[in-house]
């Protein structure tokens, strides 16, 4: 159930709005067992054992429970049910109802227009399986595919199980237009109408998310378990807990009061109750919660406010244990329960805190936001790093005993729990916290002296503190804990990057790219940007490349400079050259991670059918391999040449039960294609008019689609009960002939050639003349007995014949019937006189084959399987007079564009020309192609052959990137000197490298016609990665060294050290795109050995481990004899050689401890007033904040953290966290500009100021 964002109550829907409303929603790695209704009722009810308990012993647990078995209802219920009433009263728009749409045309009219409308905050709106639409939109337009149609009546009620799993939980990646499709509550209602009552409907708020407030809608909102605290549980008795959906928009007044409704929603307001937050992992399989399971596991005194869920920190798979106060007198003394979590407790209150600066002595960026209370309970004192990043805590010994013996972990070997598909996190984490470079940065506390408050482009400092803590809490030297749910972390995120709210998987490389970003911004030392205008490549030898390389690189550092900056960032160099005039401009743009596409290309295999124009070439079917992302453009290009034709006279369409289906034109990719799809591709004499850039002529031919069909009864269109047989062709119609139809009839005739084989019998013919000046007596001889008539004959098409008759003669038959007559050839008669004339003449072709009909339709080529007659009858030639747009003329034109010939046969002519049908078409061709394989395809098969089992390494990959390739006719270049657009040649080089080398292998291709994994392993070398002869610089360097240049006033320096990386991190990927999971890899500098994170999970392993087909981000470590990061080195060191008075000796070989943190009194608990941080929702296809949707792989399944049983005992007491807030803070207070969503928000460096459009090329990761 969702709860009210601010009231004191929570009102409920009335009975009748329930029937709607069912939570059926659930994050993927947060799964429980059965959800639905009768389950869960089943399930819930209390067993008969607990009549024979005491009543007395059981008073108070009874009346918690006793309306509990009651209302299991709610676990069906919507999550809407306690919004407040005047959130869900409707606007009076709303409240307008339309009228209900009489015909299908106008329901979907009106179901269109309803669902483009925006979102607003407050808004019920549901999803809505895009199976089921597509099924209900094919029903009201009358479309028809190649599955067939669908009437009205069979569309039936809204079905969504196929987003849910077998208990009912959502488990859809909810991509709209893909998945699913959101509509409002307007909508819902009409299809509850109109088709009765939905299966599994799926209602969903919308709420506003990050600071831009943008209304999107909460596809995953977080589920809880809730509990109740009773004297004792009977055993052998067992009842699952409830399972609540909540929003993370909810205030806790509401979240409070839901809770307790839960056990007594009838009696609610006339019980006393309180709510307890069960510490992290801490769960129970029974509803009943004891006393002394709450003191074994520890919880917090939930508080109700005005704060949110997401505020709060409140995460998918938290537990609540409600109590109820019986006869004065509660379950537990709160004194006895050890805290834990992050909310505040029951004795804390809040209270306006004097100001402080953030990161002040003795505080982190999350003490700094709230004071914490301290207990004096012996079970409460922390060994370990004091910070108010407590670590996830864990249970395997109830005695307080085990605390004392438990072990000392190695710093940096700290498990990051899995708060819901939340591994991509945690995995790029472990890596960037493994950079020692960085991570020594950030432990010095060199970041907090150049944090960037004021930058326009960066969090304000709040992702580079919250990035800070969590690494102090990783590098603790002293904590036993194994495991910590990076909460805070996540909720800093979201706040700023809201595409990663939520329990969604996203891309990790995206979260690495966004938090490097965000990083550099945060601490970017450059506090006023000022304009530095892009040097231009003149032209000139490798000296003036080397000064543009270098002023670029300077310009760019005088409005970018940060640790990020130091560590990773380098330079690549791009060169563009004309095809025209050879006109050669370079770039050098800087980078912060490298991209390399796997040298994998996923060919597209398919036998196209093709059919050329000269009637005299045969038609062939020939197998292609190209490109899966390749457009049919690119394929009618490769069937030109390699068919000698002109790519724009290529006509490509496909065919479907005898139909022409679909128009494959410029904008359809091959990848579209199914296997079984048949792919035709027709020579024109004339521009087929299939490309996007051409531009239709007044005097263009008429393209003509042709389609054989037996005869139409009257007043019947096409489709409704005609039969469509044969292979449908084309033919093409000048404007003279399209204004006589007997023009076009032998137009279509002539094109009919090629599809039969009484080719002859499709002709007139007319007999040549005697050669003799008078005629001579034919001499026909008779044979002996027995009698017959024998007549010679001269047919029309000149052959001459004698026709032997026995008795009695044959009666008339039709063209069929004279196969059983018996020809002979005169010629065979050496007793004949045969007459000598000249050959026979054609005079033309025959006027009674078929009846030649055109109609009228909507797609080009007739394309659609419903694209002729369901609309329209046909058209008589004089109604087309009639109406031609040359009416007046004395021939008009008859044809329009997008008309469709039907030639109508009759039984006879259809099974002369073709055959039976039954038996085979025994006179068609449309059956028989010959088979063309090209010497190209030939190679391409050997290729592939021999390379089959070749592995491929991370050098391929280089050579990749560095290819030179050709710009698409989609993306252009501006030549200076030609002044217009070309198809120049592109290639990148690197030139410069950073200290620290992130490679990203691009795994993820995401088009729209395929969105895949390459699984293909790449062999990347763990030590001695060289790339010094892949890097511009040290080659021109070595160049200029050569000819006696001084390399230094270049800005080349360093130049002969050799340009070796080393392994120290990986993040893999596991699984495809239905499904998977990351992890990571990472060499611990403190010990020197490999781990394994597996999210909470780490294991020793070794390097070789992550050299694996899974590896999806590199990071190598470049090998120097000079300290790496430039000046963040320095000043890391300077921070070491005087650390801050507050700062504990250092406990290991770099690893330093971060300051102390006094223990708090009872006055110093008190949490800080302000405003907290908003909570960000989930990304929708209607938000701006989304994740890139050309790399993000889909949701993965990640399974739930492990179980508190199954870790050690954490010596380290959980602290109370308030949640982040910003006032009562020391500093400037901000307003938060709209935060970057993409993936590089990195600076300018040619405008001043940020302009938007400056700002917009950053945000896409250009550099101008």
């Amino acid at each position: 159930m969702l709860t009210p964002s601010s009231p004191s109550t929570s009102p409920s829907l009335a009975p009748q709005e329930l029937n709607v409303n069912r939570k059926r929603n659930r994050s993927l790695s947060m799964q429980s067992v059965a959800s639905t209704s009768s389950p869960k009722r089943a399930a819930s009810e209390d067993p008969t054992s607990d009549s024979a308990r005491s009543p007395q012993s059981q008073s108070h647990e009874m009346s918690a429970l006793s309306l509990t078995d009651a209302n299991l209802d709610h676990e069906i219920e919507s999550y809407m049910a306690n919004q407040p009433e005047d959130d869900l009263a409707a606007s009076p728009a709303e409240e307008a109802t339309p009228a209900t749409p009489a015909t299908p045309a106008q329901k979907l009219a009106t179901v269109e227009a309803l669902c483009k409308e925006p979102m607003v905050v407050g808004e019920t709106w549901y999803i809505v399986s895009r199976k089921w639409y597509r099924k209900w939109q094919k029903a009201l337009s009358g479309e028809v595919d190649k599955e067939g149609g669908v009437e009205e009546k069979d569309v039936g009620p809204v079905d969504n199980t196929d987003l849910v799993d077998a208990s009912g939980n959502f488990v859809s990646q909810a991509i709209e237009h893909v998945d699913v499709e959101f509509v409002p509550q307007k909508v819902w209602t009409m299809f509850e109408e109109w088709y009765g009552h939905a299966r599994q409907p799926q209602p969903r708020k919308v709420i506003a998310r990050g600071l831009a407030n943008e209304p999107s809608l909460e596809i995953h909102p977080p589920r809880v378990n809730v509990y109740t605290l009773t004297a004792f549980a009977p055993p052998g008795i067992t009842v699952r807990p409830r399972e609540v959906t909540i929003s993370s928009q909810d205030t806790m007044i509401a979240v409070y009061r839901s809770f307790a409704e839960e056990f007594a929603k009838t009696e609610v307001d006339q019980r006393k109750y309180r709510v307890w937050k069960l510490a992290d992992g801490a769960s129970h399989n029974n509803i009943r919660y004891t006393p002394d399971l709450l003191k074994l596991h520890g919880a917090t005194l939930l508080q109700p406010s005005e704060k949110t869920v997401g505020e709060e920190l409140i995460e998918a798979g938290d537990g609540f244990v409600v109590e109820f106060q019986g006869s004065d007198q509660w379950v537990v003394d709160a004194a006895e329960i050890p805290a834990s979590g992050s909310l505040g407790t029951s004795q804390e209150t809040e209270t306006a805190a004097p100001s402080q600066p953030l990161f002040s002595d003795g505080s982190d960026f999350f003490s700094s936001l709230q004071l914490q209370k301290r207990s004096t309970s012996p079970k409460q004192e922390s060994t370990s790093l004091s910070s108010a990043f407590s670590p996830r805590r864990m249970w395997s010994d109830p005695d307080s005993s085990a605390k004392a013996n438990a072990k000392t972990v190695v710093p940096g070997t700290l498990g990051l729990g899995n708060m819901g598909n939340t591994c991509f996190m945690n995995s790029a984490l472990q890596c960037l916290a493994h950079t020692q470079e960085l991570t020594d940065y950030f432990l010095m506390g060199v970041f907090e002296d150049e944090l960037n408050f004021d930058n326009p482009l960066g969090m304000h400092g709040q992702i580079a503190q919250a990035f800070g803590a969590l690494l102090r809490r990783i590098w603790a030297p002293n904590s036993s804990a194994t495991s910590y749910s990076p909460r805070e972390f996540k909720q800093a995120l979201q706040r700023f990057a809201p595409q990663f709210s939520g329990y969604q998987q996203h891309d990790s490389q995206e979260l690495v790219a966004f938090l490097l970003d965000g990083l550099h911004e945060d601490l970017n030392r450059i506090l006023k940007k000022p304009y530095i205008e892009k040097p231009d490549w003149e032209g000139g030898d490798d000296r003036d490349l080397a000064k543009l390389a270098n002023e670029s690189w300077q310009g760019y550092l005088r409005r970018n400079d940060s640790v990020i900056v130091d560590l990773f960032q380098g330079q690549y160099q791009s060169t563009l050259v004309c095809p025209e005039c050879s006109k050669v401009s370079i770039t050098f743009d800087p980078f912060m991670y490298l991209t390399l596409p796997l040298p994998v290309q996923k060919k597209w295999s398919h036998t196209i059918f093709y059919v050329p124009w000269d009637l005299s070439k045969p038609h062939v079917k020939l197998p292609v391999e190209i490109g899966r992302d390749a457009s049919f453009r690119d394929l009618r290009q490769l069937l030109g040449r390699w068919m000698d034709a002109h790519p724009d006279n290529l006509l490509t369409l496909e065919i479907f039960n005898n139909r022409f289906y679909k128009d494959l034109d410029d904008t359809c990719l091959v990848g579209e294609v199914a296997e079984n799809d048949i792919i035709v591709c027709f020579e024109l004499p004339c521009h087929a008019q299939q490309s996007r850039s051409y531009k239709p002529q007044p005097d263009d031919p008429f393209i003509v689609p042709v389609s054989l069909h037996d005869i139409i009864p009257p007043r019947q269109t096409y489709g409704r009960g005609s039969t469509v047989f044969g292979y449908p062709f084309i033919t093409v119609v000048d404007q003279d002939q399209a204004r006589d139809p007997d023009a076009m009839y032998d137009a279509v005739v002539e094109r009919l050639q090629r599809w039969t084989t009484n080719v002859r019998d499709l002709f007139t013919w007319e007999a040549g003349q005697s050669t003799s000046t008078s005629p001579k007596a034919v001499q026909i001889p008779l044979p002996t007995p027995p009698a017959v008539e024998t007549i010679t004959e001269i047919k029309e098409n000149g052959d001459v014949v004698t026709v032997t008759e026995g008795v009695p003669e044959p009666e008339e038959g039709d063209i069929v019937d004279e196969k059983s007559i018996v020809v002979r050839e005169s010629e065979d008669d050496a007793d004949m006189e045969i007459v000598d004339i000249e050959p026979p003449r054609k005079v033309g072709f025959k006027k009674d084959i078929f009846h030649l009909r055109v109609q009228s339709g909507n797609t080009a080529y007739g394309a659609g399987y419903n694209s002729l007659g369901m609309a329209s009858r046909f058209d008589s030639w004089e109604s087309r007079a009639q109406h031609s747009v040359d009416s007046e003329s004395s021939q008009p034109i008859l044809l329009r564009r997008n008309d469709t010939f039907i030639c109508e046969f009759d039984e006879n002519m259809k099974a002369y020309y073709f055959g039976e049908g039954r038996g085979g078409w025994e006179h068609a061709r449309w059956d028989h192609w010959e088979e063309f394989l090209h010497p190209d395809f030939v190679a391409s098969r050997k290729a592939a052959s021999q390379n089959k089992n070749k592995g491929i390494s991370l050098q391929d990959c280089l050579d990749e990137f560095t290819r030179e390739e050709r710009l698409g006719e989609d993306d252009l270049w501006y030549c200076p000197s030609c002044k217009k657009h070309q198809q120049a040649t592109k290639r990148f080089d690197l030139w410069k490298v950073p200290d620290v080398l992130v490679v990203h292998l691009k795994r993820f291709s995401n088009s729209r016609a395929l969105r895949d994994k390459i699984d293909t392993f790449v062999d990347f070398p763990i030590e001695g990665l060289d790339l010094t002869e892949m890097v511009g610089e040290r080659l021109v360097a070595d160049r200029l060294k050569a000819q006696g240049v001084d390399t230094q006033e270049l800005g080349m320096s360093g130049t002969d050290e050799p340009l070796v990386y080393d392994l120290y991190a990986v993040d893999e990927h596991l699984g495809g795109l239905g499904g998977g999971h990351y992890r990571a890899y990472a060499l611990n500098d403190t010990d020197k050995q490999w781990y394994h994170f597996d999210d909470s999970y780490v294991t020793p392993t070794r390097a070789e481990a992550a050299v694996n087909s899974n590896a999806y981000l590199l990071f190598y470590r470049r090998r120097a004899a000079h300290p790496l990061g430039g000046k963040s080195h320095e000043k890391t060191v300077a921070a070491r050689q005087n650390p801050k008075q507050v700062a504990e000796p250092a406990q290991g070989p770099r690893m330093p401890t971060p300051p102390e943190e006094p223990a708090a009194s009872s006055e110093s608990g008190k949490l800080l007033s302000g405003v907290s941080l908003p909570f960000g929702g989930w990304p929708t296809p209607r938000s701006n904040a989304q994740s890139s949707p050309a790399s993000s792989p889909p949701p993965l399944d990640d399974g739930d953290p492990p179980p508190f049983e199954h870790a050690l005992d954490d010596e380290v007491i959980q602290s109370s966290l308030a949640p982040l807030m910003l006032s009562g803070l020391s500093g400037p207070r901000f307003n938060f500009p709209d935060p970057p969503s993409r993936d590089s928000p990195t600076s300018s460096i040619d405008v001043e100021p940020d302009t938007d459009a400056d700002i917009e090329d950053i945000l896409k990761g250009v550099y101008p």
